[in-house]
């Protein structure tokens, strides 16, 4: 794999890795990586198109999942070119502006997806801590306007990394640690002063962690107001509504947090685990979401039946 060491040339080519150690493999592993593709953009479309022609479905619940259905197409075809041309095709190599922008997608879809998980916590958290304002405070003109504003946020937020990442000069190094371009991954290759990518690579971190506080704030009120419920069937009831955005929210933040803690402070980092690690974030979700609100969501799972008549 060609690399450029001299301190005067300019990289005109980044170069993506695979599964350290399994090189010989990849057109074999590359297989189930298409198979997982393909049953992730299968498995959000069926969701959107059910939710979108069921009239019964037009209600903020589903809305959100919807939303958290096109920020995880977002992520599958951000990714999908690269990790099939390195594992089908053995082509590592990328272009810089091609790596900046595959770098937006994926963090702009993934602060899309981190800001859906939080607002469906609070969906869940009206239904069950205030049902009776719950219509009244989440119409569907209202739902809208919050998927708008989510989605401005997320392209005002990572809109200024490719640009920050282009102003820097890469002289040096041009192997990347994963199967895609991370903003992480990439300032680390520049040879010029990077400070102000990493404080606001930090930022941008620090803003979907917050998400996730909150996300935990609003299950912590879920949690004490179904203590209160003095039947044990009634209090099952309420937790098995959670269950499948529960799912959702352990799928996202364990990979995102894990991945992030070694990059920031892993002294012993294996490239193999952090390879593997950043594959499974982008991979999992979008295959999990799909199937997990189908097994768990009862009118989810006879609306998709019913499309394909086995209901």
């Amino acid at each position: 794999m060609p690399t450029l060491n001299s301190s005067k040339v300019e990289i005109t080519t980044f170069f993506l890795i695979g599964i350290p150690g399994l090189e010989h493999v990849h057109i074999w592993i590359s297989i189930p990586i298409c198979l997982m593709y393909l049953v992730a953009i299968l498995g959000n479309c069926t969701i959107l198109f059910v939710i979108g022609t069921e009239p019964s479905l037009h209600a903020p619940m589903y809305y959100f999942l919807s939303m958290l259905a096109v920020s995880d197409l977002g992520l599958s075809l951000s990714s999908l070119p690269t990790m099939l041309r390195i594992f089908a095709l053995n082509a590592t190599g990328i272009s810089p502006n091609v790596c900046f922008a595959q770098e937006f997608f994926i963090h702009g879809f993934t602060d899309l997806e981190s800001s859906v998980l939080l607002v469906m916590s609070f969906d869940r958290f009206l239904a069950i801590c205030n049902p009776l304002r719950y219509s009244s405070i989440l119409p569907n003109a209202r739902v809208a306007k919050i998927g708008v504003a989510f989605l401005i946020k997320s392209i005002l937020l990572v809109l200024p990394l490719p640009f920050t990442l282009k102003r820097l000069t890469y002289c040096r190094k041009s192997l990347l640690s994963h199967s895609y371009c991370r903003h992480q991954d990439v300032m680390k290759l520049a040879c010029s002063d990077n400070t102000f990518n990493f404080i606001y690579g930090l930022f941008v971190v620090l803003c979907m962690m917050t998400d996730s506080v909150f996300i935990a704030v609003f299950y912590i009120f879920i949690l004490k107001t179904v203590m209160g419920i003095g039947s044990h069937k009634e209090r099952l009831k309420a937790l098995n509504t959670c269950v499948s955005h529960i799912c959702a929210v352990l799928i996202f933040y364990v990979p995102i947090i894990t991945l992030a803690s070694m990059h920031r402070f892993g002294k012993l980092k294996s490239p193999l685990a952090m390879v593997l690690i950043a594959d499974i974030f982008l991979l999992v979700p979008p295959l999990m979401n799909p199937i997990v609100y189908c097994v768990k969501t009862q009118q989810i799972r006879e609306k998709v039946l019913g499309k394909f008549g086995l209901n």
